[in-house]
């Protein structure tokens, strides 16, 4: 082979590989812009909510490709899947993966970080990040109380929320001590998905919180202590078990299918990662009418999910044209309404315009949403990443079997 076919294939490969994240960070944003223009966006994300995929599909990929000529290819998929293709990639030193932007947060940002998965320090790149994103607020820089260090950007805020039907019960548990008296005074009406289902995790987050002492324990201690401190949660899970549906003898493997049992008057009760989700289901045709939200006089477990950008995605430059959209306000208002999606906006309101921020107010959350100052005044923070495996798999070896 001469040595000029040798250089040219050398210099064809270089120039094939993906942009060094200093380069592609050094542009400024009209470049960025222009570098994106005709790409496609493969977007990584859980597609268990009908929703949220229909969000994506249509308003998301409509304004992306109007605005920006950029495809959205959404690829449903969970974060244990796309981490281990993650890993994988990365051990083997492939270069260009096929994932542009992935929906992530808790555990799973923090495995990803740890490993060195993503791109970045990138937020502060974004317009929309700087424009209406309070910098300072915990929300933004902790994630499950590890630290975010601008690798991954806000997206949208959940809080846990209990659904009941108002039909068959007339007044909501006030307290976790009334809830544990309605789950044993209706036996077989209630019960949780499998761990580790996200949802239902989370509910067992809350049993741990409000069985165990104050959430702020959690954020120093080590792992010996952590799983001798939760024990009293692990028997209170055992003790309501046999009140649970079916006996506890099995659970729902999915959220999915607690709702459908829910959905058919199996159980009575159903749980949420987002406040408006009764309020979307009903307005879908999918719970009764008379359902309704509500949380525990103390309180209940809120969150904010992010977006992170892949060490070795291809389009990095539209994966953060698309994350900046998804910061947009128009993007952010949008997918509050809940027959849209219901999420709950990153925005801080201080940054907004009047007419922006009664755009927000004046959005319709449907009969079933409790208010956003009840939602607020019953707000707590997440339990550290590090213990969530820790509890599915405690979890799994002493209340599943």
């Amino acid at each position: 082979m001469k040595k000029t076919t040798v250089i040219l294939i050398i210099a064809a490969l270089i120039f094939s590989l993906p942009t060094a994240a200093a380069e592609v960070l050094e542009k400024n944003w009209d470049e960025i812009v222009n570098e994106a223009e005709g790409k496609t966006v493969n977007f990584y994300m859980f597609g268990g909510d009908r929703r949220t995929n229909n969000w994506v599909d249509t308003f998301v990929a409509d304004n992306l490709k109007e605005e920006y000529n950029i495809h959205v290819h959404r690829v449903p998929m969970g974060p244990d899947d796309y981490l281990n293709k993650l890993l994988g990639e990365k051990q083997i030193g492939r270069k260009t993966g096929s994932i542009d932007l992935l929906w992530i947060n808790g555990e799973n940002f923090k495995i990803a970080k740890e490993n060195e998965l993503l791109f970045g320090p990138f937020v502060d790149k974004l317009p929309n990040f700087n424009k209406y994103i309070d910098k300072d607020s915990k929300s933004v820089t902790h994630d499950f109380g590890y630290p975010t260090e601008g690798y991954e950007a806000p997206y949208g805020k959940a809080q846990f929320t209990f659904i009941y039907d108002s039909a068959k019960t007339a007044e909501a548990p006030a307290d976790f001590e009334a809830l544990t008296a309605w789950i044993k005074n209706n036996p077989g009406k209630f019960t949780y998905a499998a761990l580790p289902d996200f949802t239902s995790s989370a509910f067992v987050r809350h049993v741990i919180y409000n069985t165990c002492g104050d959430y702020e324990q959690f954020y120093n201690m080590d792992e010996a202590e952590f799983k001798s401190t939760i024990q009293p949660a692990v028997e209170y899970l055992k003790e309501i078990e046999p009140y649970l549906w079916r006996e506890g003898e099995s659970y729902p493997a999915t959220q999915a299918q607690l709702d459908n049992l829910y959905a058919d008057g199996e159980v009575w009760m159903t749980m949420g990662y987002h406040p408006t989700k009764a309020a979307g289901e009903i307005e879908k045709g999918n719970f009764p009418e008379s359902s309704r939200s509500f949380v525990i006089e103390e309180g209940t477990i809120s969150n904010t999910h992010f977006l992170a950008i892949p060490f070795n995605a291809p389009q990095k430059e539209a994966a953060l044209v698309a994350a900046n959209f998804l910061l947009s306000f128009k993007a952010q208002y949008d997918k509050m309404i809940p027959a849209n999606w219901g999420d709950f906006t990153v925005l801080d309101t201080e940054k907004l315009s009047e007419e922006q921020k009664n755009e927000f107010e004046n959005i319709d959350l449907g009969k079933a949403t409790l208010s956003l100052e009840r939602l607020e005044a019953h707000r707590v923070p997440e339990i550290p990443a590090k213990w969530v495996p820790i509890i599915e798999e405690i979890w799994s070896e002493e209340v599943a079997r």
